[in-house]
């Protein structure tokens, strides 16, 4: 018979078991990462939600709304919303396609390309940071193994799925 692991408690109490599995520590550590990464960035003023998009927008300078909204895997109205909150902050420019007046391109602002350029350092960091107990063999090995999983799942690469579930 096995049992899972205890945790003992110096106040005498009863010990609690833990959870175990991969999914519930995927959970946990993605939760926190998540935490972490929002308190990094959020000296520069902006969300993780923005940091995606702007990243996005600076691969691909130019790009137009419904390409976004094809990534991103939501309604092109989503779109409009999320680039609305990213103009307001001065961080996207919107301007008419030269090939196609009813559509906008999509450019990093000077304070967009700003903020990216303090994003690289603080990823970097964050990176690091959550990574701390791997060597550089075992964090390979760790994104090799977390890219199989997000694929068999179905996950665009390098897109959040949290983009679908955004307040309006």
């Amino acid at each position: 018979m096995t049992t899972q692991p205890q945790t003992g408690h110096d106040d005498g109490s009863a010990p609690r078991s833990r959870p175990r599995g991969a999914a519930f520590l995927l959970s946990q550590v993605g939760a926190h990462a998540a935490t972490r990464f929002a308190e990094r960035i959020g000296g520069l003023g902006v969300a993780p939600s923005d940091v995606g998009l702007l990243r996005m927008i600076a691969t691909r300078p130019g790009r137009s709304q419904q390409s976004l909204a094809e990534e991103l895997g939501v309604v092109p109205s989503r779109v409009v919303a999320l680039v609305d909150g990213l103009e307001r902050k001065g961080l996207v420019e919107r301007r008419r396609n030269p090939q196609d007046r009813r559509n906008y391109a999509l450019h990093l602002a000077a304070e967009g390309e700003r903020v990216m350029a303090g994003m690289r350092d603080l990823a970097s960091a964050h990176e690091d940071e959550i990574c701390a107990a791997l060597d550089d063999t075992q964090r390979a090995q760790l994104t090799e193994l977390l890219e199989a999983i997000a694929a068999q799942q179905g996950l665009t690469a390098g897109v959040h799925p949290g983009y679908r579930h955004l307040p309006q």
